[in-house]
Order: structure tokens, then C-alpha cells, then sequence
């Protein structure tokens, strides 16, 4: 009996191991790819490490090289969320401070960006009215509308989110107009026979169709906010990834300086993703890359 037992449990065993390695074979091509996706990254960051390390390791070199970047900052590499009191704080507290502001202007610069690109894009009265205002004022510079909200806010902390939301709000504008005009005709025609009027033409219609557009100028908009944040910082101070930047130059700590450098370009580079991955999830099988 016990032969029969261990006979059938290996027959068992043997069906279910051809049957196991059929659902992990997805998941081992997956990996594959994503290793082969990685591997030119992964060699270009050596070599640019390399090149790095040979050209400033030497006395005299005015930037530091990456061994000499670890041997200074790796403590605030290692530790990013120390707080020792008033404005000695890690790189992550200082990132999450300005990523604050950011939230707040970006939201506010997207709501009544896409507000306005659908006046704009819909009526053709706004459209001659207002878009010569916008194409004058989306050239001013964003660190040039600091003064003027200071003026007028007389303190740092909303004077910082006017620039990011001034900073912004151009190309949700546009795009948005630019996407509502360029609704097909035949969708306008179907909504016409359908009888599709007021909010549910605008719900139904112009924002699936206009979707890409308003995604893609929310993508440069928030770019836009995160670059203006940082130099902001540096002239308002306080607590932010730009006032740390221009702190450490003040110190000459430049090591820290790449390092922040480093940090602020992966969270741009995650914030653009983020608004991508929404903005593929709002359009509902459109093409947003």
C-alpha cells in the first residue's frame, strides 16, 4: 500500500511540476526583459561614474569626485529625515517641504488651468480676448513674479506657491485649448444627434477627446513647478530643497550640493511619471507617453 502511495504522490508531483513551470514562465521572461531594459542604464551610469572619478580625483579639481561626494555626505545620504531643530534638517524633510508647495500650486495652477482652456478652446470670444494676455505673460520669467507676490502676500510661504501656480498654469492653458478644439467633428456631429448639450457634452465628449492634451500640458506644468519651487527657495529660505541647495553653497559644502542635485532630479523625474500614469488611467486607452 505504501508503494502505491508513493506512486501516485510521484505521479502527482510530476504533472504539477510541468504545470509550475508553465506559470512561472511569464514571470521569467518579465524579469529577463526588465534586466536587458536595465543593463544599458546600468553601464552608462559606470561609465559616466568612471569618467567622473578619473576626471576630479586630484588635487585642485573643483568639483569633487563620487568617492569624495560619499566620504562627505554619506551621512546625509544614509539619514535623510533627521531633524536637529529650526532649519538643520535632512534631505527628506527638505524635499517633503517643498513637495508641499508644489501640491498646492500645481493643484490650484491645474484647476483653473484646465478651467480656462476650456473657455478659451470652446468660445471664440474668450479665445480673441484672452489668449494674446496669455501668450504675453507666459514669457515672463517665473522668478520675475517673486517680487510682486511678496508685495502683495507679504510672506514667504504663499508668495512661493503664487510662483508655482503662475509657474504652471501656461501650458495647461494651452493644451487644454488646443485639445478642446480639436474634438473631431464626427464626435460633435454623434453628440448633436444624440442630443448631448451643457455638462454632459462636456463630460461625455470634449474632456475623453481633449484628455491627452490637458495630460500633457499638466506633465510640463508640473516640471515647470518643481523647477520653480527650487530657485524660489533659494531667494524666500526657510525650509526646501532650494534654500538647502543655496545653504550648502554658503557653507561650501558642495558634496552636499550633488547630492541634493541627485535627489531633485529623481523626484521630478517620479512627479512626471505620476502625472503620466494618471493621466494614462484618465484617458482611458488614448496614447499619453
Amino acid at each position: 500500500m505504501n508503494t502505491a502511495i508513493g506512486s501516485q504522490a510521484s505521479r502527482e508531483i510530476a504533472i504539477a511540476a510541468p504545470s509550475l513551470a508553465v506559470r512561472l514562465k511569464p514571470l521569467a521572461m518579465k524579469l529577463r526583459s526588465g534586466l536587458l531594459n536595465l543593463a544599458p542604464l546600468t553601464v552608462m551610469l559606470v561609465v559616466i561614474g568612471a569618467v567622473w572619478q578619473v576626471a576630479t580625483d586630484h588635487a585642485g579639481a573643483g568639483l569633487p569626485s563620487p568617492t569624495k561626494i560619499w566620504a562627505d555626505s554619506h551621512e546625509l545620504i544614509l539619514h535623510p529625515f533627521y531633524d536637529h531643530g529650526g532649519l538643520d534638517k535632512g534631505l527628506g524633510l527638505h524635499l517633503f517641504a517643498s513637495l508641499q508647495r508644489v501640491a498646492l500650486g500645481f493643484t490650484l495652477s491645474a484647476i483653473v488651468g484646465v478651467a480656462l482652456g476650456m473657455l478659451v478652446g470652446t468660445s471664440a470670444l474668450a479665445m480673441r480676448g484672452l489668449d494674446p494676455i496669455f501668450q504675453v505673460l507666459r514669457t515672463v520669467p517665473p522668478l520675475a513674479w517673486l517680487p510682486l507676490s511678496l508685495a502683495a502676500f507679504r510672506d514667504a510661504q504663499p508668495s512661493a506657491i503664487f510662483v508655482i501656480f503662475i509657474t504652471a498654469i501656461w501650458p495647461v492653458i494651452i493644451n487644454t485649448a488646443v485639445g478642446v478644439r480639436n474634438v473631431p467633428q464626427d464626435y460633435r456631429n454623434v453628440a448633436k444627434v444624440i442630443q448631448l448639450r451643457g455638462p454632459k457634452f462636456f463630460s461625455k465628449i470634449v474632456l475623453p477627446s481633449a484628455a491627452p492634451n490637458i495630460f500633457t500640458g499638466l506633465r510640463i506644468g508640473i516640471g515647470l513647478s518643481w523647477l520653480a519651487i527650487v530657485a524660489a527657495e533659494m531667494l524666500i529660505g526657510g525650509v526646501g530643497i532650494g534654500f538647502f541647495i543655496w545653504d550648502a553653497w554658503n557653507s561650501s559644502n558642495i558634496s552636499d550640493i550633488v547630492v541634493a542635485l541627485i535627489y531633485v532630479g529623481l523626484v521630478g523625474f517620479c512627479l512626471d511619471r505620476l502625472v503620466a500614469l494618471a493621466g494614462r488611467f484618465a484617458a482611458r486607452g488614448t496614447s499619453i507617453t
